[in-house]
């Protein structure tokens, strides 16, 4: 069984910055891909935001590109995402995902639970 916790997620004014965190704990081979999407109010869908690939390699969605950076430590199995000049339009559940391969299997994608961020104007 794998498991994604999130933390750091909260309240903050419009320009303002957070940090989110995504500790993988659990039982499990090997670890790839790990990343970000959010879900705004009201959407359905999530939206992806964010990947980063074992060795490093980033790709960004282009309404957070330059505003968010996404890293990994990979001793910890965790993955942050440092937010910088926020918006209102970034409120939203944050939710961190892992592609994790198990007991020999294919790799196949975990997700955590969601932490909220609200940005008031």
């Amino acid at each position: 069984q794998v498991q994604l916790v999130e933390s750091g997620g909260g309240l903050v004014q419009a320009g303002g910055s957070l940090r989110l965190s995504c500790v993988v704990s659990g039982t499990f081979d090997s670890i790839s891909a790990m990343g970000w999407y959010r879900r705004a109010p009201g959407d359905q869908q999530r939206e992806w935001l964010t990947t980063i690939t074992n060795d490093g390699g980033q790709m960004y969605a282009d309404s957070v590109k330059g505003r968010f950076a996404v890293s990994r430590d990979n001793a910890r199995n965790t993955v942050y995402l440092q937010m910088s000049t926020l918006k209102p339009e970034d409120t939203a559940v944050y939710s961190c995902h892992v592609d994790a391969r198990v007991g020999g299997r294919d790799y196949s994608r975990y997700w955590g639970q969601g932490t909220q961020v609200t940005v008031s104007s």
